[in-house]
């Protein structure tokens, strides 16, 4: 097996920014919340204060930050733009390069289930043929690779053409595997289209179209009370939001926290997915970085510089394709018996050269967090026979 092209970059937080923490969430201004019991004017205040007290006197990021470091991580610029990503080595004859790319509120961390069952499939009951050489970035502008001031205009396209520079310029692999999820999907379905040639295939959480984001303000009424809220103020005014989410952890905390509590299949208890170190440890990978602002403003410059095809060849994702749905995600009136057939008769479907589609009965939004055996299962029969 070759060398690693790079060395090292453990993560460390200065203390300063763990001091300057405590001090803001200790002089904490809460708001009134009469009537929110059963959340519907929003995030609890009761649960976030609950939340609040644990970050303020019982969570160690240290501990995390331990856990964090068990893997490799790396930090490079890549055309001008700083990339951290997180590497788990893999463990068999000849381990396939893969790259997952996460979305939002998500960090590199989510990935954590899957990468050691991915890169060591021996160690997990799985065949070390299977195995691969696992590369996990933040995303641009979310955590240990933001914020960007110098590169305002990123966005999903633009970022594929930057995981490209990483896989084959800086890493030197000829071929490698990508999947993704959320916004990472986009990200992952435009390698496929701009680089089938150089992939072995794609896995991804989702099957939109890569033109999502192009007239997405004309579709703002159309998306449901459950992403409405989060589009538009993501879309249309990122910055004005950044501004209180920059300053307040537990603001930063709330905004981000809604999401955890709705897009995953919880039952109605967060904890049962997230745990309370779970949700801090996530929330504190965008407040130490001071990166929420940029990770936000990614939808809107996904609006902003449209997607634009690179070839008009049809599927327009010509790379194999795997797609896992889950049953928390079906759309209005599927069920989930019908979700593959749903998706087969869409307009979606054309777009991709999809090889392997699955749907789960169980699992949220966060579906390598949430069902990582059943992600790492599927991902791996959509690469078997194709590496």
């Amino acid at each position: 097996m070759r060398p690693f092209p790079l060395t090292p970059a453990p993560i460390h937080v200065p203390e300063e920014v763990l001091d300057d923490l405590r001090r803001r969430l200790d002089l904490t201004r809460w708001p009134d919340d009469v009537g929110n019991d059963d959340w519907s004017y929003g995030v609890n205040r009761a649960y976030l204060q609950e939340l609040v007290e644990y970050w303020r006197t019982g969570y160690d990021w240290r501990r995390a930050e331990a856990a964090i470091n068990a893997y490799e991580h790396y930090r490079v610029d890549v055309d001008g733009v700083p990339v951290h990503f997180m590497r788990k080595p893999g463990t068999g004859p000849d381990p396939t390069p893969l790259i997952l790319t996460h979305g939002w509120p998500w960090t590199f961390w989510h990935w954590s289930r899957v990468a050691g069952p991915l890169a060591d499939p021996g160690a997990h009951g799985g065949d070390p043929a299977e195995a691969f050489d696992v590369i996990i970035p933040s995303f641009p502008g979310f955590g240990f690779s933001g914020p960007l001031p110098r590169h305002p205009d990123l966005n999903f396209w633009k970022v594929a053409d930057l995981w490209h520079t990483l896989m084959t310029g800086v890493l030197g692999y000829e071929k490698y595997a990508a999947a993704g999820c959320d916004v990472g999907a986009l990200v992952t379905g435009q390698l496929g289209h701009k680089y089938a040639a150089e992939l072995h295939g794609i896995h991804i959480g989702s099957g939109l179209t890569l033109d999502f984001f192009n007239d997405f303000r004309a579709r703002l009424a159309t998306v449901g009370d459950k992403f409405a809220v989060h589009f538009a103020a993501h879309v249309l005014d990122p910055s004005t939001l950044s501004y209180g989410l920059s300053d307040s952890p537990p603001g930063m905390l709330a905004w981000i926290l809604e999401r955890w509590v709705n897009w995953s299949d919880n039952g109605g208890d967060v904890e049962s997915v997230f745990g309370k170190d779970d949700l801090l440890t996530h929330a504190m990978i965008f407040w130490v970085t001071n990166s929420i602002g940029t990770s936000i403003r990614t939808y809107a410059n996904n609006n902003r510089y449209p997607w634009t095809p690179s070839h008009d060849r049809w599927p327009v994702v010509e790379t194999p394709t795997g797609i896992t749905f889950v049953a928390y995600e079906n759309p209005p009136g599927v069920r989930t018996e019908d979700r593959v057939r749903h998706f087969l008769e869409s307009d979606r479907a054309a777009w991709y050269n999809h090889v392997n589609l699955t749907v789960h009965d169980t699992g949220g939004h966060f579906i390598p967090w949430e069902i990582p055996d059943r992600w790492v299962e599927d991902l791996r029969r959509t690469f078997r026979g194709r590496r």
